[in-house]
């Protein structure tokens, strides 16, 4: 739709709405009208409103100068917008988001949305929501953006008693303690030279530290990529951690945030680039909060010269996990992955060279380069090197993140870390790498988790987020609980996964599997779609089939 306006105040079909325009200017303030600040700008309105409404959505479509379509296909796209059609009534203002994911499911999360439907709670809405990242203190329920662990209908009634709608800040290691036991310093003997560029990413290719998000690619290696593009270039942070069963971010975020902030500028340095941007999940309200205190009280007494550092609100989207989609989110737009080659190492954020990173990864920036490489790649165990955070939640006496050897295998981690299984349950299987990570039984119990190592079982380990089923739970209702969150969180772009994920759910939901027909369906979705959702979201139910053919009689 054309911008123009003519001599009666008109958009082109449209007449200009003037009090929703005044209402939205009041709403943004002084905040940025540029093309990236779209998805901001729209949790602006959703957070003063609880909703988005069809007028909202036009008057900020010629506040910002973007096409009305645009602005309707970026809200919608995302699960956190509730976008209005004309004349359709606002949802209550407050709302409680059950969790119904792998582990909350395990621990009853059904019931708990039926209990809570069947109290009918005036003026709040109940909602079914995939993970909301606290998969050790399941069944999680969100009122507000207040996460009530191991909840029940008490607990939630309670917080909306007591209105008890928002989260509250962790007690993290603040700005003035990490910098009193000599945080940043490291950072500042970088910028005056006492550590070459070269030396550093030299050091991190000999730690072998991966990429900690899910892929396993080499950190210093990414590093080194990025060093030799030209400039502009950025760094991105990827805390958008969305994968069932990973909670390890939130939980290094909650504790000491300075700690990764202080590797992404000293990546920011040895590679050489311009401005920082940190993209994290919106669940993580509480985390936001402490993030924006802190990098506030760091910008006001930097330790050195600083870039500009942008802090970026997902929407609930678990495809902007994914490097290039979380990057078309940045900019303001769907969060729909990129076709590649290019890679954004050479094309990424607003097309220039950028170095994604896990916020994790960057986590352990400081250590290593303290401590040395070996510090870090000495750990291991069965020839594997370095170490892993292991989110792990299910049939354990301790859940949790574990920081362990690289190539722990599932029943060292449970015995060793987990305290063992809960009493009363026996291993059965588990998740090795959350959803999209395939499940393997109690009979590969011994196989060392690691990047490599669980492929040649139609396995990943990913962000290391373990999942332990025992013999209360079934393999194959699992899978069909991960399909029906790919089917929710396929971003629709390619048919393969678009299609394929809804089909396979139908499929899955009868009793008898068209086994054949399911095998058919995983090869087209693996080897047509065109990134890692449409890749992954048949590993489940092809484990399901292999490794648990007794649920199939």
């Amino acid at each position: 739709m054309k911008r123009t306006r003519g001599k009666k105040g008109r958009v082109e079909g449209r007449t200009t709405p003037h009090k929703s325009l005044a209402e939205i200017r009041q709403v943004l303030g002084d905040a940025p009208r540029t093309r990236d600040m779209l998805i901001e700008n729209l949790h602006k309105i959703q957070d003063h409103y609880h909703h988005i409404s069809n007028r909202h959505i036009l008057a900020l479509s010629i506040d910002m100068s973007l096409p009305m379509a645009e602005v309707y296909e970026t809200a919608t796209f995302y699960h956190h917008f509730d976008v209005l059609k004309e004349n359709e009534s606002p949802p209550p203002a407050k709302t409680v988001r059950v969790c119904d994911s792998l582990t909350c499911e395990m621990f009853g999360a059904k019931t708990l949305l039926q209990q809570l439907e069947a109290e009918d709670i005036d003026d709040v809405r109940i909602q079914a929501v995939p993970c909301v990242g606290r998969c050790n203190a399941a069944p999680v329920a969100v009122v507000g953006t207040n996460p009530i662990e191991t909840a029940d209908t008490t607990k939630v009634k309670s917080a909306i008693e007591n209105n008890a709608f928002e989260d509250t800040e962790p007690n993290c290691i603040s700005f003035v303690e990490y910098k009193k036991n000599g945080g940043y310093q490291l950072l500042v003997d970088c910028v005056e030279g006492k550590f070459e560029r070269e030396n550093i990413i030299s050091l991190l290719e000999d730690s072998n530290l991966r990429v900690l998000g899910g892929a396993g690619f080499p950190t210093g290696r990414k590093w080194r990529i990025l060093s030799e593009q030209a400039k502009p270039k950025m760094v991105a942070i990827n805390i958008d951690e969305g994968e069932p069963g990973t909670f390890k971010d939130r939980i290094y975020l909650e504790q000491d945030p300075h700690r990764f902030i202080e590797g992404t500028l000293i990546a920011h340095w040895a590679t050489d680039a311009d401005k920082i941007y940190i993209y994290l999940r919106d669940e993580y309200a509480g985390c936001r909060k402490a993030l924006e205190k802190e990098l506030e009280l760091l910008k006001q007494d930097p330790p050195c010269e600083l870039p500009e550092i942008h802090l970026r609100r997902g929407a609930g989207a678990y495809i902007c996990g994914e490097e290039s989609a979380m990057i078309e989110s940045i900019e303001g737009k769907r969060g729909m992955p990129r076709l590649r080659p290019p890679y954004v190492a050479q094309v990424g954020l607003f097309g220039h060279p950028t170095l994604e990173q896990n916020m994790e990864s960057m986590h352990w920036i400081r250590d290593i380069i303290s401590n040395g490489p070996e510090w870090f790649s000495n750990n291991g165990r069965h020839d594997r090197k370095g170490l892993r955070s292991f989110s792990v939640s299910g049939r354990v006496q301790k859940p949790g993140v574990h920081l362990a050897p690289a190539g722990i295998t599932m029943q060292e981690l449970i015995d060793e870390y987990c305290a063992g299984m809960l009493e009363g349950h026996d291993l059965y299987g588990y998740f090795p790498g959350g959803a999209s990570g395939g499940i393997l039984p109690a009979s590969l119990a011994n196989i060392p988790l690691d990047f490599d190592t669980l492929q040649p079982y139609g396995c990943f380990i990913g962000s290391a987020a373990i999942v332990v089923l025992s013999n209360k739970d079934s393999a194959k209702q699992m899978a069909l609980n991960a399909m029906r969150f790919f089917e929710d969180e396929s971003c629709g772009q390619c048919t393969p996964c678009r299609v394929g994920t809804a089909k396979a759910v139908k499929l899955m939901e009868k009793d008898d599997w068209d086994q054949p027909l399911l095998e058919e369906l995983s090869t087209a979705m693996a080897d047509a779609s065109i990134c890692g959702l449409g890749q992954a979201a048949p590993n489940p139910l092809r484990c399901a089939m292999k490794y648990f053919p007794e649920e199939f009689k």
